[in-house]
């Protein structure tokens, strides 16, 4: 009997959502030819995509960050561009540069790496903060301004980032208003004991073949496109935009933070949770959506008192401790 009350909710979906699912599930296959574990990461870099939003990567160096990245971006048949950030990248090294041409005796503007679909930057915390600044407008934009004149940028434009928690001698803090630009912030943990097995078996008997040659593209641009405006019609209840206001409202008066989170933040959880609830077959949201989004969007948005970080709280423990306050609504 409970079988068949349950049933009707699935088969009555108002959004039809399997082919969205059935291109994340080969995403994941794909990735998962050459990446052992990291499920978290990989389900928030494509929930990244789904919500058209940006993530920064962090974790310690080896732990396949940037290797993750790069496979994602291959299984999408877009354009893919890298930059390695160093303390001496000038923002015409990432925006590009007017030339002055001999032949007509004008000046004319010389893309970038950043004029491309999926960028990856390497260690972003290594660049001064003057070129920092250069990426404020096309992450939050999509648009470069050179000499008074938009450039607008090519859809889908994603920026997928990654640092080092550890090494920070010769790095640069991230300007908050850049962070903010950042829908997620994935902490990469260590593997385990199993997966670590798992990863030099994987290179023993992979013996002379190439990584990337293993990863089949999966989405063109025009379907990233589709599966973004289906996210858009996933349906959320007045009581679950009540309960992220709540949430993030919490972070702005809380006893523990000197710095909360701005609407930015609601507005990058109900999108998110649009995605996790349409990746898992969904056409609605949950309450336990919200709470899975919630930490990856708040932790590089709130600062804590300056007693709580010399206590050793994180941001993410006052995260959890906000989630178990707020009442769940029913």
């Amino acid at each position: 009997m409970e079988e068949s009350q349950v049933n009707p909710l699935e088969f009555n979906s108002r959004i039809d959502l399997k082919n969205l699912q059935e291109a994340v599930q080969q995403i994941k296959t794909e990735l998962g030819k050459v990446i052992v574990g990291q499920h978290d990461m990989l389900e928030m870099l494509i929930i990244s995509i789904l919500s058209n939003g940006h993530s920064l990567i962090e974790g310690v160096p080896g732990v396949a960050k940037t290797l993750t990245a790069k496979l994602l971006a291959k299984t999408l048949a877009v354009d893919f561009s890298r930059i390695q950030f160093t303390p001496d990248l000038m923002p015409s090294d990432i925006l590009g540069t007017s030339i002055f041409n001999v032949k007509t005796s004008e000046f004319e503007f010389k893309k970038g790496p950043i004029f491309s679909n999926i960028i990856l930057i390497d260690e972003i915390n290594r660049a001064p903060a003057k070129t920092q600044a250069a990426l404020f407008e096309v992450m939050e934009e999509r648009q470069v301004t050179m000499d008074g004149t938009e450039y607008k940028m090519q859809l889908p434009f994603l920026v997928f980032a990654t640092q080092n928690p550890i090494e920070q001698e010769g790095t640069y803090a991230l300007p908050e208003a850049q962070l903010d630009r950042f829908l997620f912030k994935i902490n990469v943990p260590y593997p385990s004991l199993e997966e670590e097995i798992h990863i030099l078996e994987n290179e023993h008997n992979r013996k002379d073949k190439l990584i990337l040659d293993d990863i089949k593209p999966v989405l063109n641009a025009q379907q990233i496109a589709e599966y973004q405006h289906t996210i858009k019609q996933i349906i959320m209840e007045s009581n679950l935009l009540k309960y992220i206001a709540a949430i993030v409202d919490n972070t702005r008066t809380n006893a523990n933070l000197y710095l909360g989170a701005s609407p930015r933040a609601s507005l990058a959880i109900m999108n998110a949770s649009k995605a996790l609830a349409a990746m898992n077959g969904r056409d609605f949201v949950t309450p336990d959506d919200i709470k899975k989004i919630a930490p990856s969007v708040l932790r590089h948005r709130i600062m804590l008192t300056p007693e709580r970080e010399m206590e050793g709280v994180t941001p993410d423990k006052v995260v959890q401790q906000i989630i178990e306050t707020i009442e769940i609504p029913r």
